[in-house]
C-alpha cells in the first residue's frame, strides 16, 4: 500500500489578500478558484509538486455552521492559533530574505534547530504560521 499526501487546507479570511502572498511572495501557482454557497476555495501548489495541493479555505467551511461557531473560528484565526504549514526549502536564508523583503510578518529569523533543520517562520495575511525548513548539512 502506498499512501501519499495529496491535499491540505489552510484557513484564510480574505482570499484576495492570501492569493498574492501565496502566489507572488511564496511562488506557488494558483490551480483552482471555486465559489460555492457564498464561500470560496482557492487551490495553490508548488510547481515542483504537481500532485500536492494546498486549499485556501474559509475559516469554517461549513454552510451549516452557526454564527457563534464562525465567530469563534474568526477569533482563533485572529490570534494565530490555527495550525500552519511547514514548507521545505533548499536555502532557508534566501527564502527568509525574499519573504521578509516582500513585507512578510517575521515570527522567527533563520536559526539552526537541535532537531536537525535550519528554519524561519512568518505569518501569512490571515495570521497562520508558516515555517520554512532546510535540513542541516552534516
Amino acid at each position: 500500500m502506498d499512501i501519499r499526501l495529496s491535499t491540505t487546507f489552510i484557513a484564510v479570511d480574505d482570499h484576495d489578500k492570501a492569493i498574492p502572498f501565496y502566489r507572488d511572495v511564496l511562488g506557488l501557482e494558483v490551480r483552482n478558484d471555486v465559489g460555492f454557497e457564498g464561500m470560496r476555495w482557492v487551490t495553490v501548489g508548488a510547481p515542483s509538486q504537481p500532485d500536492v495541493n494546498i486549499v485556501l479555505e474559509p475559516p469554517l467551511a461549513d454552510p451549516n455552521a452557526s454564527a457563534a461557531d464562525r465567530q469563534t473560528m474568526a477569533e482563533l484565526m485572529a490570534k494565530g492559533l490555527l495550525r500552519g504549514v511547514l514548507f521545505a526549502t533548499d536555502d532557508c536564508d534566501a527564502t527568509f530574505e525574499r519573504i521578509s523583503a516582500a513585507g512578510g510578518e517575521v515570527l522567527q529569523e533563520p536559526m539552526d534547530q537541535p532537531y536537525g533543520v535550519r528554519d524561519c517562520a512568518f505569518r501569512d495575511p490571515a495570521g497562520n504560521m508558516l515555517r520554512f525548513t532546510q535540513p542541516l548539512r552534516k
